[in-house]
């Protein structure tokens, strides 16, 4: 999956299939019509309710999706000191293992070295070395 370019129709039509999910039991869920529904999966972007209502119907995290694409794309934040925001703030990004198996891949292919994985996603150096070994260790149990 490319996190970059995201068309959220589509994956949320790829997850009714796989589940093989009723169009009735989403037009009830959904309280829409079945011409709604096609046209949602033509939609790039969805307005969060709906999306949120996707979410619980295919029991799939699809917010994650943009979360992901923000670990990898989104430039380092200019941290402020002593500034108080009223949005609630994470302690670490969520790194899932297809973001980790990503970054791996850049660094086996040597299409980026370990530094510059560092830099342009934000990844602490002892994280990065973490992946490693345990991939290394996974690697040697097969």
């Amino acid at each position: 999956m490319k996190f970059k370019d995201i068309h959220i129709g589509q994956l949320i039509e790829k997850g009714v299939v796989e589940d093989n999910i009723d169009i009735f039991r989403i037009s009830n869920f959904l309280k829409c019509t079945e011409e709604e529904i096609k046209e949602m999966y033509q939609k790039k972007n969805l307005d969060t309710d709906i999306l949120l209502k996707w979410c619980k119907l295919l029991e799939y995290d699809f917010f994650r999706l943009y979360s992901q694409h923000l670990i990898l794309y989104a430039p380092p934040a200019l941290k402020i000191k002593n500034k108080k925001k009223n949005l609630p703030q994470f302690r670490k990004n969520i790194y899932t293992k297809e973001i980790v198996d990503f970054i791996l891949e850049q660094i086996y292919k040597e299409e980026m070295t370990r530094q510059q994985v560092i830099e342009r996603y934000g990844i602490p150096k002892t994280t990065l070395n973490k992946w490693l070994q345990k991939d290394i260790k996974d690697e040697t149990k097969l």
